[in-house]
């Protein structure tokens, strides 16, 4: 028998989330998680009453995790991380809470949450850096303050395209996000979209395509999340505050 070469047993594993990674990731499960309870609730019929449950138990658990990761960062309390804290508290305890709820009301539990934790993450992205002095890294891609303000944009769950007569649209909520702006994300393996996975703009609609981040998306955006933007990158467009009924997309050219 032929002892193998040692070089053969080596393999990559891949590194853990950091604490800023676990945030990001935890809105992504709370984005997909209202989704799914949104498509439940289009149906006629609640095919599976229950069907939140066990999702909800997943992020809760998830969500303590993201706690504790915060907590091994032995960060100075200020205010921002104190503040990160109890929302992150605040999100275990309704996680938990959805699982004695129907669906209308599980889904009102949540629908905020996906804001809370990328909030949560620009809380203590400042703390994190001035603690090990990172602030000044230059990360592997350079990103505009257009490019970083979509990804937390999408990060917050607020982003889905559609196409509609051979066109293609994006919908966002707070900040713009062009057509152009999510392809050069997608050309750079940045975001996705997900086909059908998000609910009807109305009723009767088609479903719609949730945009997410990568892998590699949540990893540029966890090193350049509170940072200020670029030198020389144009500023980023912001709209005033809408009604959360109010939905505005751009249009492919």
């Amino acid at each position: 028998m032929t002892t193998p070469p040692v070089e053969g047993l080596l393999f990559e594993v891949p590194a853990p989330p950091t604490s800023l990674e676990r945030l990001l990731l935890l809105a992504d499960q709370y984005t997909r998680h209202n989704d799914m309870l949104d498509l439940h609730l289009h149906t006629s019929t609640y095919s599976e009453p229950d069907a939140h449950i066990a999702s909800a138990r997943r992020l809760a658990s998830a969500t303590r995790t993201a706690l504790q990761a915060l907590t091994n960062e032995r960060l100075y309390e200020s205010p921002e991380v104190a503040d990160a804290t109890v929302r992150l508290q605040q999100l275990a305890f309704l996680s938990t809470a959805c699982t004695d709820q129907p669906l209308p009301m599980a889904r009102a539990l949540t629908a905020l949450a996906p804001e809370a934790a990328v909030e949560s993450a620009v809380r203590v992205a400042g703390e994190i850096r001035r603690r090990r002095g990172s602030a000044t890294d230059v990360p592997d891609l350079q990103l505009t303050a257009t490019q970083d303000l979509a990804l937390q944009e999408i990060a917050r769950g607020h982003v889905v395209a559609t196409t509609s007569q051979g066109r293609q649209y994006v919908h966002f909520r707070d900040a713009r996000v062009l057509i152009g702006t999510l392809r050069s994300l997608e050309a750079n393996d940045l975001v996705e979209r997900v086909p059908q996975s998000a609910p009807p703009a109305f009723v009767g609609g088609p479903l719609q395509d949730r945009v997410r981040l990568t892998s590699a998306g949540t990893a540029a955006l966890a090193r350049t999340i509170g940072l200020p933007p670029a030198a020389g990158s144009p500023p980023a467009t912001v709209l005033p505050p809408a009604p959360a009924s109010a939905q505005t997309a751009a249009r492919s050219r």
